[in-house]
């Protein structure tokens, strides 16, 4: 009998547009009803998990930034934090800029940019179909540097490195690897996302990695809301399709990968379902919950 399900967002819960399917809202609603934990598992900001928890009823915990917070929606209490330091941010930051690399900084409640490209353009063009409450807070900044320098903003989730070209992307993950103290995800696929405009479509492409304070991760906060609420590894089923999830997957009870995962997410997975923009999430809950 499973007790908790973890499921990513971006690629997983959400389709190519950044929509909840309905099916998947159905799925979560019938296994919350049976007492069964939903815990949704993002890279996202706080803010934007949240609007999201409380969209598909999974209303008691979420993790955001990749595992840097764990939320307990019914006390409205953070939990867990493992926030990255502001001198280890402007370390990046300049890192960054010096190879003129575009990046972008997640605090709990926003994310903070030079320019709407890449993940910020998704997130922007997504805002467009949604209430004020529910838009993802995005903060365009002339200079990031200078601003988060000068800034109160304590608490950083992670951040997100993009470019188009691999060769270039390539040479700056091996710089971001010889930094210490933090984790840098090991993405070597696109991410390929898709933006409406009026009746067209628009693709956006890129390359990116992300990157946390050193031992973060999805799979370790999920061990946390195991730990307080009693439930065995074997009870844990998590779903997801990308090198974000591939700890949480690997040590489930049930680790379901989406049909277009990445092959490293597919390996470990006792089961694979349908994609994201097929309600994947919702074919593998009716399938694996009876």
């Amino acid at each position: 009998m499973y007790k908790l399900i973890a499921i990513d967002l971006d690629g997983t819960l959400l389709n190519s547009y950044g929509e909840v399917p309905k099916e998947n809202i159905e799925a979560i609603k019938k296994v919350t009803e049976k007492g069964i934990k939903v815990v949704l598992a993002s890279g996202r900001i706080s803010e934007s998990v949240y609007q999201i928890a409380k969209e598909t009823g999974a209303d008691q915990y979420f993790i955001s930034g990749n595992g840097a917070m764990i939320y307990d929606i019914q006390t409205q209490n953070v939990i867990y934090e493992k926030f990255m330091d502001k001198g280890k941010i402007l370390e990046l930051i300049k890192l960054c800029e010096d190879n003129s690399i575009f990046y972008n900084v997640y605090t709990e409640d926003m994310v903070i940019a030079k320019s709407l490209n890449y993940n910020v353009a998704f997130y922007y063009h997504e805002n467009a179909k949604k209430a004020q409450e529910k838009k993802t807070n995005i903060n365009i900044v002339e200079d990031v540097y200078s601003y988060i320098q000068k800034s109160n903003v304590k608490h950083f989730l992670k951040m997100t490195i993009c470019e188009e070209n691999e060769i270039i992307f390539k040479r700056i993950l091996r710089k971001l690897k010889e930094v210490s103290d933090i984790e840098v995800l090991d993405v070597s696929h696109m991410s390929r996302k898709k933006i409406r405009s009026g009746t067209e479509e628009v693709k956006v492409d890129y390359y990116y990695t992300e990157i946390t304070k050193k031992n973060v991760d999805k799979w370790y906060a999920l061990l946390e809301i195991m730990n307080r609420e009693g439930i065995k590894q074997e009870e844990v089923m998590a779903i997801g399709d990308n090198m974000n999830d591939l700890e949480m997957i690997k040590n489930a009870g049930m680790g379901v990968a989406m049909g277009h995962s990445n092959p490293q997410v597919k390996e470990v997975a006792n089961y694979i379902t349908l994609d994201n923009n097929e309600a994947g999430v919702a074919k593998a809950i009716e399938k694996i919950i009876q």
